[in-house]
């Protein structure tokens, strides 16, 4: 059982991070997402600028011991997802960078909500 939550962890994780740099093309569609995925954005750059850990990570490492398996051995979960959720050789350098593309890729993406809106505003103005 606590193998199963260790995966289900590490796939709420990876879910998670898809979220936060991506999360704001859902803000496209419903602007009220923007409540959830800008502090999920902010936490995710936070992590990587700090070079702070995720809770996340030592649960599903304290999950895994539980179940009696040493952290990310040979199933399909940890064969696939862990490479990208922790990739080999990160450094402070790597997790500036990442942290950077975080912001860059949200900007970009709420930049486009922002102008959305605007057009929309506006359209909806020289009907009147």
């Amino acid at each position: 059982m606590y193998l199963l939550l260790a995966d289900a962890v590490i796939v709420f994780h990876f879910l998670f991070l898809v979220f936060v740099v991506a999360g704001g093309l859902l803000v496209l569609r419903r602007r009220r997402m923007a409540f959830l995925h800008l502090p999920a954005a902010l936490w995710g750059a936070f992590i990587e600028f700090s070079g702070g850990i995720c809770p996340l990570t030592p649960l599903e490492n304290h999950l895994r011991l539980l179940g009696g398996e040493s952290p990310y051995s040979g199933d399909f979960i940890v064969q696939y997802l862990i490479p990208v959720i922790y990739p080999a050789h990160l450094t402070v350098s790597i997790q500036y960078i990442l942290g950077s593309v975080v912001i860059a890729i949200n900007l970009m993406i709420y930049a486009l909500v922002i102008r959305k809106r605007y057009v929309l505003r506006h359209r909806g103005e020289e009907r009147h």
